[in-house]
């Protein structure tokens, strides 16, 4: 885009649904339900309904620690909710009138909880079950400030950065540069943070770390947007150390397969319903039972 032709903003916006690039189909400028459909319900208290982004996996990481640590009450039904206008069905708009993903409901009382934004849902199950919480209440608001560090900051990795350079329908540079120049600020704020510490409040691994890994944690380990060279995400050293740390734990490897549609079919589980899934049911597995 040149000076010559810059867009110029009209005095009242309208939408155009073919301007929206690789999400034309599925965003809009309103909310509510355009279907009526019922969510599934499985056996398990705990309903959560997601797919693989890196939002999903914080809850789904989350989860699959704390069944490793033996909480069994953190059993749960993950379901697959495709973002491809699922998110508008009337079920699930029931339980996040703001359609994105993950949603979580427990049906663990007398009536069902509804919870929805990740960082709620990792917050809700953390002082429901008391696991990846600091135990130290000086180190509490320590965790608040980094949990919600990261929900205000990946927008600018995701909508910002991670839309004009990998999703929008052309390349533009102002857009792409303005972003690109604060996420590499944001990773520089966490290489700073982590010269320090072994985890983001400290020697204890808690809920930020794995809120912020899912986002920044994939980011320098080549998962998002194949921006890594372009963003020169390996200078940033004591991201990588603490990303590949958190990467080898294997209830991480199992969270980043749950609701996953993307990448190698053995490492997608489209659906969780028990442990047992993980070697029963990936989508590799799936599709070799049905071409038989």
């Amino acid at each position: 885009m040149t000076k010559n032709d810059a867009y110029v903003p009209p005095n009242v916006w309208q939408w155009d649904m073919e301007s929206g690039g690789s999400f034309s189909k599925i965003n809009r400028p309103i909310s509510g339900k355009t279907h009526d459909e019922e969510l599934p319900v499985g056996k398990h208290p705990l309903q959560l309904y997601s797919q693989g982004t890196p939002n999903g996996v914080k809850v789904t990481v989350l989860l699959e620690e704390m069944l490793a640590l033996g909480e069994h009450r953190a059993e749960y039904d993950a379901w697959l909710l495709r973002i491809n206008g699922k998110q508008f069905g009337s079920g699930f708009v029931e339980i996040n009138p703001n359609s994105k993903i993950p949603a979580l409901v427990d049906r663990s009382g007398t009536k069902p909880v509804r919870v929805f934004e990740s960082a709620a849902i990792m917050l809700y199950l953390a002082e429901k079950f008391g696991h990846f919480l600091p135990k130290d209440p000086e180190v509490r608001p320590e965790l608040l400030s980094w949990l919600f560090w990261q929900m205000g900051s990946a927008p600018f990795l995701g909508g910002g950065f991670g839309h004009f350079y990998a999703y929008a329908p052309e390349k533009y540079e102002y857009p792409i540069n303005r972003y690109a120049m604060e996420v590499k600020r944001q990773l520089d704020v966490l290489d700073k943070l982590l010269a320090k510490r072994q985890f983001i409040c400290g020697d204890e691994y808690t809920i930020a770390d794995m809120a912020i890994w899912a986002w920044y944690g994939q980011l320098v380990l080549g998962r998002l947007y194949n921006a890594g060279e372009f963003l020169d995400v390996e200078t940033y050293t004591q991201v990588a150390r603490w990303a590949q740390e958190i990467d080898a734990r294997p209830a991480v490897r199992r969270g980043r397969m749950v609701n996953k549609t993307s990448g190698p079919l053995e490492l997608q589980l489209h659906e969780r319903h028990n442990a047992d899934d993980f070697d029963l049911r990936t989508q590799d597995k799936l599709e070799t039972v049905a071409s038989d």
